[in-house]
């Protein structure tokens, strides 16, 4: 039986927050000079906002300008061969004041690349949203090329 767009399932909010806590890697969409960017980064959900650690560059800089910023961060449950999507778009803003900055820093925030990511950014969202949906198998994407043998070139 093929998959249909009814079995895409749109997710509470609630449910949304629920699986951005399961992972701690999404991509940082952001706009500079009238262009899209994409970032990988590694966040935190806190208090219904998204936290992540940078240092100075082209993120940070768009991030924190006047444009709202989207979070896209996504799964795949085994058990139910499933897999989620999930995206927050908000204002990004840096965090500054002593006390964020104490509470800030016990969060599980571990960037991948090493060096100085020593400022932390706060995304507050304005909408919230998600989907989950069956994976297909992947005999449905089968053509009859698939599997002919290719040239050396290819």
């Amino acid at each position: 039986m093929a998959e249909t767009e009814s079995t895409v399932r749109n997710l509470s909010e609630d449910g949304c927050w629920a699986l951005l806590r399961t992972t701690s890697v999404g991509r940082l969409a952001v706009c500079m000079n009238n262009q899209p960017d994409i970032f990988p980064i590694n966040y935190a959900v806190d208090h219904g906002t998204v936290v992540f650690r940078s240092a100075a560059g082209t993120k940070m800089s768009a991030a924190l300008s006047d444009s709202l910023v989207g979070l896209e961060a996504d799964g795949f449950d085994a058990d139910s061969a499933e897999a989620w999507s999930v995206v927050i778009t908000g204002h990004a803003e840096e965090i500054t004041t002593s006390q964020a900055l104490l509470d800030t820093v016990e969060l599980a925030l571990f960037p991948w690349q090493a060096g100085d990511k020593g400022r932390f950014v706060r995304i507050v969202p304005t909408t919230t949203s998600g989907r989950r949906f069956p994976v297909a198998d992947p005999s449905v994407w089968l053509t009859p090329l698939s599997g002919v043998k290719r040239a050396s070139m290819e």
